[in-house]
């Protein structure tokens, strides 16, 4: 079984951002609960289907198979619930950890969320200055929860 693990945190603005073109990524999701996800992505001029499980702590399942572009953006823009989430992500080594960084934009502009994946639960990681704050926990977060109640919806 495929596992996920990894932490999510906030970050100082663009304090972290000399690093030239990110790649653009495109989701939605044909379905989000609390124990699923099903979710369809374009990255760059890849694209994939990926279906994850319920979050227990920092880990969860998750299984992820490339699809077509252009199957993966017609349902984009047929079948999945709107807006769909659109973000540059930029990859930073820290470390000995690949940190992704995600600015969001459209409906969650404003949004940048540094994610760290871990190859257990316990495995310790140093933080770079330009972290904020941790919100592993927080559902807000969770890209599945800012389709449907974007960030800048929020209060």
């Amino acid at each position: 079984m495929a596992k996920e693990i990894e932490r999510k945190f906030l970050t100082h603005p663009r304090k972290w951002s000399d690093l030239g073109a990110g790649l653009v990524i495109r989701q939605g999701y044909l379905s989000a609960s609390a124990h699923c996800s099903v979710r369809v992505r374009t990255y760059g001029d890849r694209a994939y289907v990926t279906v994850k499980g319920a979050t227990s702590g920092i880990t969860r399942d998750e299984y992820e198979y490339e699809i077509p572009l252009r199957d993966a953006n017609e349902i984009l823009d047929n079948l999945c619930a709107h807006p769909p989430i659109e973000k540059t992500r930029y990859r930073i080594v820290f470390k000995g950890h690949t940190w992704e960084v995600d600015e969001f934009a459209g409906a969650n502009r404003g949004l940048t969320v540094a994610e760290v994946e871990l190859k257990d639960a316990t495995e310790q990681v140093e933080l770079p200055d330009w972290i904020d704050r941790e919100v592993s926990g927080d559902p807000r977060y969770f890209n599945s929860n800012l389709s449907s109640k974007p960030f800048s919806s929020w209060k």
